[in-house]
């Protein structure tokens, strides 16, 4: 081989290492743990993790002022609650009694410090008779 191509294939191989270690650094980076609130609150090696907690959100100490992109809850799993504090858009559909999912972190006083909420709205996907829509082989939903 000759000198310009020893050069060229350890260029190519300098990029291709490169290449990968920049993808598994943005796949970890992005890889976030989804729990239900309870199995956050019984995992501490959880809690000092960025995570997707799922819960329904409480009517107690319930403030949201979407003018001002803020919400404060508590989320409720099946035995226990978290506080959070969201900081961002708040969804049209969010509210006291609704099945919500927020990303972010707790902090040093125990509040979890949220940059993600999204509602999660069944009752909007039903027909008219309660019951979720059918879907045929085709993928086309009929209320059926």
């Amino acid at each position: 081989m000759t000198h310009i191509k020893v050069k060229m294939n350890l260029a190519g191989a300098a990029l291709t290492i490169a290449v990968c270690l920049l993808a598994v650094a943005g796949v970890r980076e992005g890889w976030v743990y989804y729990l239900q609130v309870d199995q956050f609150l019984q995992s501490p090696d959880r809690q000092d993790q960025r995570v997707r907690l799922h819960g329904t959100v409480g009517e107690d100490n319930f403030v949201a002022r979407s003018t001002e992109l803020v919400a404060s809850f508590d989320l409720l799993g099946e035995t226990g609650k978290v506080r959070v504090d969201y900081h961002g858009v708040v969804p049209d559909l969010f509210k006291t009694g609704v099945d919500v999912v927020v990303e972010g972190q707790l902090d040093d006083a125990g509040v979890f410090q949220a940059d993600t909420l999204m509602t999660k709205c069944a009752s909007k996907y039903e027909t008219a008779g309660g019951e979720a829509p059918h879907a045929d082989p085709h993928g086309v939903e009929t209320g059926s």
